[in-house]
């Protein structure tokens, strides 16, 4: 993997749906298909929402109020994130000038394992 890392304000941009460089091209691979890529896409999805939670905290009212809306804010974006996350990489991967079928090499191993013995199975 190359060293080549972007710096926190291309970090946030990338999270917020930039492109990055072609010279971080490896670094996005990674970041997109490697080992733990559900935890960082995660993270990377709330960067975006974090401005509305702190507005929803300024908001008149009681503490366990505005910590419930944040809550619930992080909840709903959780949700949608997770169901959306293949769609989101695919576009992130076809974004960042990648193939948009990529998948990390081990998963990848694994599934066409899981078939063959589906195959081996039910093949009569």
């Amino acid at each position: 993997m190359s060293a080549t890392r972007p710096n926190p304000i291309q970090w946030i941009a990338y999270a917020c749906g930039a492109k990055l460089p072609a010279s971080m091209n490896d670094w996005v691979l990674n970041d997109i298909t490697g080992d733990h890529y559900v935890a960082r896409h995660l993270v990377r999805a709330m960067v975006p929402f974090i401005p509305l939670f702190v507005i929803f905290m300024l908001f008149p009212g009681p503490l366990w109020l505005r910590g419930s809306m944040v809550l619930l804010g992080i909840l709903l974006a959780l949700f949608y994130s997770v169901v959306y996350i293949h769609q989101n990489r695919a576009r992130r991967l076809q974004k960042n000038g990648l193939p948009m079928d990529l998948d990390n090499p081990r998963r990848k191993a694994a599934r066409e394992a899981e078939e063959d013995a589906y195959r081996r199975l039910w093949a009569r």
